[in-house]
Order: structure tokens, then sequence, then C-alpha cells
């Protein structure tokens, strides 16, 4: 009589989770897709709103400074609960893409992005916590690779159905689907994600609400991993920025054709994450990290080399975004774990410095090219994710999962 009931014990625990981790990728895709849209549509913006080019990216960067404002909400998550702040980040993507739907005019649309933007950057430390709290550190890297697949998802399916949907039916409609898909979310979340259970741990951790802060320093992995995040981001957005400048001058390619390598990094940014979710617990977490590193050292390093054709440079970049977020999305997991009792403080650190990383890397990433092109950029990038991959090796050195 109780071997039946044991068999049956783990598909009534397993059922719901599957159908959270579903829910949670679609909503990582919806707000993610908030997010990246200004970039491919920033000249539709300019054109709706009637203000230059450089007004819409001055929107991109404000965009990119909420990470760092999101340091502080990490604490909130611990000690409020990660559906609470899942549900605050959908609220926020509604009500700003509702401003920019009923008010467009630039500094309205200004503000609604940044606060969508916001909503982004309270919302993906919750749901990786939350993932943390809930599935065990041996599955963890299959579950967070499904997840983060939204990111290139929304590269690969989002931005380009919101493009139909401007085509078709203008800017506004399109702030005004995002809202209500907003909406959307906010609802589903009450039925889908469980309600927080407090424990004495967690409470501990957060009487002090700010003082889980001082840990990211104090403690040696998780500064590994902040610094980590930092230098590889750098390296990332420093050819990112660039890459269609690259390709345009070195092999006179047409609109058509950037579009199209786009596409070939989200491409390659949903096989790092495929990568993860089928390898990376059978690895090894941290050696998973390590080898991404290793591969995104030698893609950097040989992409002046190879990119003297536009099928071989694509090919360079395809490697290099994909080394890149493989070791990104297994750092996802690893960090879950550094510090249990404040996981959600943990991941809006890693995102903020992530995010600091990125601001300086759109930066260094102008001026060495100037400077060198692609050459000075490619080698610059390989020497900074040596530093992140140092980074890691001096924060992990030692550090072992504890179990349970």
């Amino acid at each position: 009589m109780t071997t039946p009931e044991l068999s049956q014990q783990p598909q009534t625990k397993e059922a719901p989770l599957f159908k959270q981790v579903i829910a949670l990728a679609l909503f990582k895709l919806l707000i993610n897709t908030g997010r990246r849209f200004v970039y491919p549509f920033a000249p539709v913006l300019s054109r709706g709103l009637e203000v230059p080019l450089t007004a819409i990216t001055t929107i991109i960067a404000a965009g990119q400074f909420t990470s760092i404002l999101g340091l502080f909400c990490g604490p909130l998550a611990d000690r409020f609960g990660y559906r609470a702040m899942m549900k605050s980040g959908m609220a926020l993507l509604f009500v700003g893409m509702l401003l920019c739907g009923i008010f467009p005019l630039y500094w309205v649309v200004f503000l609604g992005i940044l606060v969508a933007s916001f909503g982004k950057t309270i919302f993906d430390p919750a749901v990786q916590a939350f993932i943390g709290h809930n599935v065990p550190f041996h599955r963890r890297g299959r579950v967070i690779g499904v997840v983060e697949m939204s990111w290139a998802g929304s590269t690969l399916i989002g931005i380009p159905l919101l493009g139909l949907v401007i085509d078709q039916a203008g800017l506004n409609f399109s702030f005004y689907l995002l809202s209500l898909f907003g909406l959307v979310g906010w609802v589903s979340i009450n039925r889908i994600i469980p309600a927080d259970k407090k424990s004495n741990d967690s409470v501990k951790s957060s009487r002090g609400l700010f003082s889980s802060l001082k840990q990211l320093i104090k403690i040696r992995p998780a500064a590994g991993m902040l610094g980590f995040g930092f230098w590889i981001s750098i390296a990332n957005d420093s050819l990112f920025v660039v890459y269609g400048i690259w390709l345009e001058q070195a092999f006179h390619v047409t609109l058509l054709t950037l579009g199209f390598s786009t596409v070939a990094i989200g491409a390659a940014e949903l096989c790092g994450e495929s990568l993860t979710a089928l390898f990376a617990d059978r690895l090894g977490l941290k050696r998973a990290v390590i080898m991404g590193l290793v591969l995104a050292v030698i893609s950097y390093s040989l992409l002046p080399f190879v990119g003297q054709t536009l099928p071989l440079a694509l090919a360079g970049m395809f490697m290099v975004f994909l080394s890149f977020e493989l070791s990104m999305v297994c750092s996802f997991s690893l960090s879950t774990e550094i510090m249990p009792r404040a996981r959600a403080t943990m991941m809006a650190g890693f995102y903020a410095t992530s995010g600091v990383g990125r601001m300086i890397g759109i930066l260094t990433g102008a001026a060495l090219w100037k400077v060198g092109g692609i050459t000075w950029v490619a080698w610059t990038a390989a020497c900074l994710t040596v530093l992140g991959l140092l980074s890691l090796l001096w924060g992990l050195h030692g550090w072992k999962h504890q179990g349970p």
C-alpha cells in the first residue's frame, strides 16, 4: 500500500513546479521584450516622437541605470517575498507602457520606459531567488537555463512580433499591447506563483533591511561573483555596441543583413541557454562557467583574424555570444547559492554590477573602436574576460555547495 503512494508523491510536487517554470519563462519573455525593443526600434521612436536619435539613446542609457537602483530592491524581496516583487515588476511594466500609450510625448515616454525598465530590474532577482529557493541545486542549471531562454526569445520572437504590430497598427498600439500583457502577467502571478512563506532564517537575515548588502563585499564568493559579472559585462557590451559599425564598414552590409546579424546573436544566446539547461548540471556549474569563459577568451582573441569575410565574421560573433551567454546563465545558478539566506540581495547585486559594467562597456567600446578598430575592441574584451575568470576563481576558491 505504501509503494504506490510514495511513487505518486514526486508527481504531485513536480507538476506545479513545472507549470511555474514555464510561466516564469513567459513572464520574463514579456518583460525582456519591454526592455529590449527600444534598441532596434530607436529610429521608429525617434520619428514618432519627433526627436533626434540621440534622445532615444539617452532613454536606453537611463534604462540601464535602473539596474543600479535595483541593488536596493534585493533586500526588499528577501524580506517581503519573491512573489510580491514579481507582481511589482509586472505592475511597473503595465503602468510604464500605459503612460507611453496615453501620452505619446518624449518626456512622458522617457518616464514610461524608465518605469518599465525598473520593473525588469526588480523582477529578475526575485525570479532567480524564487528558483534558488524551490529547485534543488543539482537541477538548478537546467531550470534557470530554461527560464533564461526568454532572453533570446525576446530577440527571436518578442521583438519581431512587436515589429509586425508597429508596422500594422502603429507605435501607440504596441505600447497598449505591452501594457495589457503586463496586466495579464500581474493577475497570472497571483494564480500560478505560491505565496511566500517566511522562515526564521529569512526573518533574521532581514532585520536590518539593507544590512545584507554589506555581505556582498564581506563574503568572498559573493565579491568574486560580482567582480566576474562586472568584467565580462564590460567586455561583451564593448563589442556589442560597435559590431554593427564593424560589419557596415568592413563588408558594406545592408540594413537587412544587419538585421540578420541580430537574429544570429539571438540564436547564439539561445544555444548558450540551451547548453546550460542540457549539460551544466552534469558538468558542474562552476566547471561550466569556467569552460564558457575560456571559450569566450579564445573567441574574442580570434575574431580579428577570422573576421576577414562576412560569413566568418558572423560565425565569430556567434561563438562570442554563445560562450558569453553560457557563462552568464550558469553563473546565475551559482549565484543563487552563494548567499542562501539572502538570495534576492545576491542576485540584485550581481545584476547591478553587471549593469554598471555594461554602461562602461558602451563607453569604452566606442573609444577603443576609434583608436584601433575591431582588433583593439576584441583583444581588450579578451583581457577583460580573463579578469572576470580570475575574479571567479578567487571568489570560489575552496567554496563548495553545502547541501540542502
